[in-house]
């Protein structure tokens, strides 16, 4: 039987990067998969046919996860299209790297509203199915740069940050109910976003890791179907750093 027979998933910034590889790696394991992005595109019509193609129900959605009344509505959606919902993976996100000096109020506020307040929208909208379920995991996506910080991140690493201390609190409030909320926090992951750095860049990166290698997608995406399905039941209030090793 497959890990995630019978469940819904509901995965933010899905269409592409990491998020399209969760919704993959989630329908492979048999769950139903929603996942939304800020745009209803080509690549989420092209993503549906690929979870059509495995075999179990996908579907894409237009939404501002960063927006509270649409977060509401994209959860109720999810809920009456699929009947339940028992995974949240807060994964949208973005960044807006420059020093402090030459950062932004928007800057700021940008990466902040997208990263950090959706995980707080998704969330409070979604745990009242998971309360009267008395089941859920939520998975919140963080970086290692949230444990570690780093120059010209200030704005990302307080996000990342702020998604760590949200996912120990959420997990001590709705443990109870059986409720879990875990975060990942990844490290240099080969994606389309790093695929246009130079290669001198990506080789510096990698000789600064001990398994000295970019990730990739699956890598992630491994975690994340450990942590959503029933061998990680004991398992909340943790952040998983997948690195290679960067993390002290």
């Amino acid at each position: 039987m497959k890990i995630l027979e019978g469940k819904v998933a509901l995965i933010t910034g899905g269409s592409r990067g990491i998020g399209k590889a969760l919704v993959l790696a989630f329908a492979s394991q048999g769950a139903q998969v929603a996942f939304s992005d800020l745009f209803y595109d080509d690549k989420a019509k092209e993503l549906e046919k690929e979870i059509s193609a495995i075999g179990v129900k996908g579907k894409g959605y237009a939404s501002d996860a960063s927006n509270f009344a649409d977060s509401e509505k994209l959860v109720d959606q999810v809920a009456a299209d699929f009947g339940r919902i028992d995974i949240l993976i807060n994964n949208a996100g973005i960044t807006r790297d420059t020093l402090l000096m030459r950062m932004t109020e928007e800057n700021w506020d940008d990466v902040i509203r997208v990263n950090l307040k959706s995980a707080f929208n998704l969330t409070k909208a979604v745990q009242k199915y998971m309360l009267k379920q008395r089941n859920g995991s939520i998975i919140n996506m963080s970086s290692v740069v949230g444990l570690g910080g780093n120059a010209g991140q200030a704005n990302y690493a307080a996000s990342k940050a702020g998604m760590i201390g949200f996912t120990k609190s959420v997990a001590q409030e709705l443990g109870a109910r059986n409720v879990r909320c875990n975060a990942i926090a990844p490290g240099f992951i080969e994606t389309d976003m790093t695929a246009g750095l130079p290669e001198e860049v990506k080789k510096g990166w990698a000789e600064k890791i001990p398994l000295k290698r970019a990730g990739n997608v699956d890598d992630v995406a491994n975690v994340a179907l450990f942590l959503a399905s029933e061998m990680s039941s004991y398992v909340t209030g943790q952040v998983i750093a997948v690195c290679g090793g960067m993390t002290k």
